[in-house]
């Protein structure tokens, strides 16, 4: 096995099981999310919060499948599939990251 398949597979199964643990604990998993944590309890009050976890897990979910697919595609076809794997990952990622928390968190408050 190449150094690109037990990259990928071992994200993809730290992704799954992140994913395992927003699916399981619903809304209470909200408090795991970078950022979220430091709102102060009565700002957290005005976020759905079951929206946030259920965006969080299909996102990890997503990114677990890709990586998987990359890890199956590097160990079969080549290293440079985990390498496109990877970078598909990357660009995901940085979509989602946000400096500003009330542009991060803003299509979650509640009306």
């Amino acid at each position: 096995m190449n150094i690109g398949a037990i990259t990928c597979l071992t994200l993809s199964i730290l992704f799954g099981i992140f994913s395992a643990i927003f699916a399981l604990f619903k809304e209470n998993a909200a408090i795991f999310i970078s950022g979220f944590n430091t709102i102060p309890k009565e700002e957290r009050e005005k976020y759905d919060k079951k929206k946030m976890s259920i965006d969080m897990r299909n996102s990890l979910f997503l990114w677990c499948i890709i990586l998987l697919l990359g890890a199956i595609a590097s160990y079969f076809i080549g290293n440079y599939c985990a390498i496109i794997a990877i970078i598909i990952w990357l660009i995901l990622f940085f979509k989602n990251v946000h400096i500003d928390l009330d542009k991060a968190f803003s299509k979650y408050k509640k009306l």
